[in-house]
């Protein structure tokens, strides 16, 4: 074995950004909508709904995201002990606790605040949707401009996607983006107010943490007010105390009608690039010992006027001799005294 020494310019660091479909099987549109009665049924079921792209039980089943349902009253659902703790239900802690994530407000009394309501003033909303998408799809960040969903109630139709800020806006969880109608193929400009309802706008991305918070308020306005009226259900109905009203269901189902999510990932790959390089002089003579005879002789006289090696791997160490990392070629790699070698090792992480 040889060693040498890197000079500094021997090594180079790049960073490129990677897109790619969010969904499983490389699906940049996902149409078809599953949930696992089994999962429905336990204890997280009365939190959140896991949604897959095939049925549950089949092997391919992935989960690609999650639909749940949050209610600053904790109405909806059912209270954990409604003689001690009444209110105190699966509903509140959704809210309570994507309201910690997200709003840099975190007191207890603050509510979701959605922009773009009537003459452009912010709307507080009780109750909100949530989609979180599952970690491993949206890898390092959700890309905002692949961004479209579908949701179908009765007769209407909503197209739902981040508007184009000219500038962007953060808060706890990163950037966030308002949610407005409007498909990605719309030519428009999709940031005028105009665009979302009197209840504020549809909801929040949030492509840093891979959550969808949508406004309730504004799904339930009516179709005359720039809503959806979801499934004609009344907000008073929904938001009914100590009563499961399947919040999670109601917003799956009309993500199953519409039957379209369009989603993409973006992520930083970082690379390391070490060039090694093996000069004419350099690494012409085998370290295994099996080369030399018991006297130390080489046991092939050729190879004294004439040496020559075959490289097959690279090792890098560091300057405590720790092997770090092994590249190997893909086909051994002549060298002698007539020959010079360059090697690019890639390191992505």
């Amino acid at each position: 074995m040889s060693f040498k020494r890197l000079d500094p310019e021997d090594v180079l660091i790049s960073a490129d950004s990677i897109t790619a479909p969010a969904w499983t099987d490389n699906l940049v549109s996902l149409t078809t909508f599953y949930t696992s009665s089994g999962q429905a049924a336990s204890a997280s079921g009365d939190f959140y709904l896991d949604v897959y792209q095939t049925g549950s039980q089949d092997d391919t089943a992935e989960v690609q995201f999650t639909v749940g349902y949050g209610d600053y009253l904790g109405s909806g659902s059912i209270s954990f002990d409604n003689s001690s703790a009444p209110g105190y239900t699966p509903s509140l802690v959704n809210y309570n606790t994507y309201r910690n994530l997200i709003l840099a407000d975190k007191s207890a009394t603050s509510k979701f605040k959605f922009q773009g309501g009537s003459a452009g003033a912010t709307v507080e909303s009780e109750f909100i949707y949530i989609i979180n998408i599952e970690r491993s799809r949206f890898k390092e960040h959700m890309l905002p401009t692949t961004f479209e969903l579908t949701l179908i109630s009765g007769s209407e139709k909503l197209v739902l996607r981040n508007e184009i800020p000219s500038s962007l806006t953060f808060n706890d969880a990163g950037r966030v983006y308002n949610i407005i109608s409007g498909s990605l193929s719309d030519s428009t400009d999709l940031t005028p107010t105009a665009l979302k309802t009197e209840s504020g706008s549809f909801g929040l991305f949030q492509p840093d943490i891979g959550v969808i918070i949508l406004n309730g308020q504004a799904l339930h306005a009516p179709t005359a007010g720039g809503g959806l009226g979801l499934a004609g259900t009344p907000i008073a109905a929904l938001r009914t105390s100590n009563t499961d009203t399947s919040g999670s269901q109601l917003l799956f189902n009309h993500i199953v009608e519409g039957a379209s999510f369009k989603l993409s990932s973006d992520e930083t790959v970082s690379s390391n690039y070490v060039f090694v390089r093996a000069r004419n002089n350099e690494f012409n003579y085998s370290a295994n010992p099996s080369i030399l005879t018991g006297s130390g002789d080489l046991k092939y006289s050729y190879l004294i006027d004439n040496p020559r090696t075959y490289i097959t791997s690279i090792g890098l160490y560091n300057d405590s001799n720790d092997l770090l990392a092994v590249a190997k070629l893909s086909r051994p790699l002549l060298k002698d005294s007539t020959r010079e070698a360059l090697v690019r090792v890639k390191l992505d992480y």
